[in-house]
């Protein structure tokens, strides 16, 4: 990077000034991280501190069924496939209960697309969640759900949400952005769900009064200007808005052929290759000296790693996704010696060791607990410490 641009670039994060669609292109190719990772953290630090959000969640998933066929996309089974499968209502709330005794805050519920299932099972599923488990919050269903609820219901996402609500629903979740750009998301997309309503559905949620994520899918076919983009459309559609608690990047995965049937859905996985550590960081980076407007960036570490994960803290982000038991949507997080779970100890000790202060949030990122600050370098050098994989 030109040395002018850089020392400009320098002056307008340490200023407050926004940053620019072409100042975000510049950022993603600077190849100076730590630079980049100074600016994030001076960033990060004004709005949030040393403070490190997290809670104590679930993911369910109650059906792999789709009707999409998405490029991306190792998830999707068709009806009648070996492994496809469909919970019923008190399979799902079994599932949910397992962890009644860790305190559990949040159920996160993402599926597919299924041709068949009734609409009605949706709010009835969230009511019987809701009912087995009161204190608990329900984070539910990506905008490409609510517009296949439209289809299949023929109700405007504007009653379907109201119904939900009623039900128990607390928020959406982020997911069916992807890159919002047409010229990649025609090749990794197969729904209907693009900008426009993924867009107009969040908008129907935030007037409704829903704080919700808006996430990014990066490290496929898409560049660096594309993910630019994908950020300067949420940014304007947070300042109509303001309902956008948090920020997440999702780092895109290859399939390793774990399903039963041992088929490779990820169709685009020859022509790509997934984000390195360092272009990881750098997109949190980039992605928190942009986001002027939403408050919080998560590491959902599932995708990235735990040791990522912790680096990411000095890069920007300043919240990591909890216990999340089991996540189907990718693959098997194992496969990257990564645990499919993380207890409240196991997230605690993971922020501690990065040098923060740890606070456990509910879904609107209240704090439900402040937890004590880390101790200090020297301590920590007295006696050997535990090293994350």
């Amino acid at each position: 990077m030109d040395a002018g641009l850089k020392r400009d670039l320098e002056a307008k994060v340490y200023a407050g000034e926004r940053l620019s669609r072409e100042d975000g292109i510049a950022l993603y190719e600077s190849d100076d991280l730590t630079w980049l990772g100074r600016l994030a953290h001076h960033k990060r630090t004004e709005m949030n501190g040393d403070r490190v959000m997290f809670n104590v969640n679930r993911h369910l998933n109650l059906t792999n069924v789709c009707s999409a066929s998405c490029a991306y996309c190792s998830f999707q089974r068709k009806p009648g496939e070996k492994d496809a499968y469909t919970m019923r209502i008190d399979e799902a709330v079994a599932k949910a209960k397992e962890m009644e005794d860790e305190q559990l805050t949040e159920l996160h519920i993402v599926n597919g697309l299924h041709p068949s299932l009734p609409w009605r099972y949706y709010p009835k599923v969230l009511r019987e969640l809701k009912a087995a488990l009161p204190n608990v919050k329900l984070k539910c269903f990506t905008a490409t759900e609510v517009q296949w609820f439209e289809k299949i219901s023929g109700l405007p996402a504007s009653e379907i949400l109201d119904e939900l609500m009623d039900a128990g629903l607390e928020s959406l979740t982020g997911g069916g952005a992807e890159i919002f750009d047409w010229e990649v998301r025609q090749h990794i997309v197969d729904h209907n769900c693009h900008w426009e309503d993924w867009s107009r559905i969040h908008r129907l949620a935030h007037e409704k009064g829903m704080k919700t994520p808006a996430t990014m899918l990066y490290g496929h076919i898409e560049e660096p200007r594309h993910r630019v983009d994908h950020v300067m459309r949420l940014r304007e559609l947070q300042d109509e808005t303001g309902g956008f608690a948090v920020f997440i990047p999702l780092r895109y995965q290859h399939d390793f052929v774990d399903s039963q049937d041992g088929k490779v859905r990820n169709r685009i996985q020859e022509r790509t290759t997934m984000a390195a550590p360092a272009e990881s960081l750098k997109t949190f980076a980039v992605s928190r000296l942009m986001f002027d407007n939403v408050p919080h960036l998560k590491n959902f570490w599932v995708m990235h790693g735990l040791s990522v994960a912790q680096l990411s803290l000095n890069f920007g982000a300043d919240d990591l996704d909890g216990s999340v038991v089991e996540y189907k949507i990718t693959h098997d997080a194992d496969s990257y010696g990564t645990p499919s779970t993380m207890h409240r100890d196991d997230l605690l000790n993971l922020i501690w060791d990065a040098g923060f202060q740890p606070v456990e949030r509910n879904t609107r990122y209240e704090v439900v607990r402040e937890y004590e600050k880390p101790i200090s370098l020297a301590e920590r050098r007295s006696e050997p410490q535990k090293v994350w994989a």
